[in-house]
């Protein structure tokens, strides 16, 4: 995993995140390598639950930050910069979805979790993202978000873009939903 945006890759050129060899990088990629050294590590485990795929949870999250450091610019509050990217990489885990469904046929088993990671993982936890996966998005969405990152629900709020008791009421059905998931699989 590449750490500094400007000089990831010289030949990516106007559409992508590095500039020009030999040149200083501007202050934006300064701002937004800080911001990748210190949050694309939890943001690509955000896309890999949301997913089940870290290859394309890191090509989620690195096209989060390109589109950050393309946009900089145009941030009304630099502050907010942190939302603004977990937003985009919730946006793009939807349309990694959205696509890998159009993709599969109905009746086609979905990709399983690594060996690796239920190695790693165990089978209750395995079991567990499971169901986390079946759950409906924006249930999943603010499950994650909340349990996962732990951000509060006005956070939740502004990264999902929905009210703050849409975030509590999805939240309690995704605990409910979980819960009879995991008890009918015993």
């Amino acid at each position: 995993m590449k750490t500094d945006l400007w000089r990831t890759n010289a030949a990516v050129g106007e559409t992508g995140c590095a500039g020009p060899p030999g040149r200083e990088p501007p202050p934006a990629a300064a701002a937004v390598t800080g911001l990748y050294q210190a949050h694309a590590l939890g943001l690509i485990r955000l896309a890999h639950i949301m997913l089940g795929d870290r290859q394309n949870a890191e090509d989620v999250v690195q096209e989060a930050f390109c589109g950050l450091y393309r946009r900089w610019g145009e941030l009304s509050d630099t502050g907010n910069a942190l939302p603004y990217v977990r937003s985009s990489v919730l946006n793009g885990c939807r349309s990694v979805l959205r696509r890998r469904s159009r993709r599969e046929e109905p009746g086609q088993p979905t990709p399983e979790a690594s060996a690796e990671a239920a190695v790693l993982s165990g089978e209750e936890r395995h079991r567990v993202m499971q169901a986390v996966r079946r759950l409906p998005r924006r249930q999943r969405e603010a499950l994650v978000l909340r349990f996962y990152l732990d951000l509060s629900e006005g956070e939740i709020a502004a990264t999902m873009g929905i009210g703050q008791s849409t975030v509590r009421s999805a939240t309690h059905r995704a605990l409910n939903s979980l819960g009879r998931m995991l008890r009918e699989e015993s």
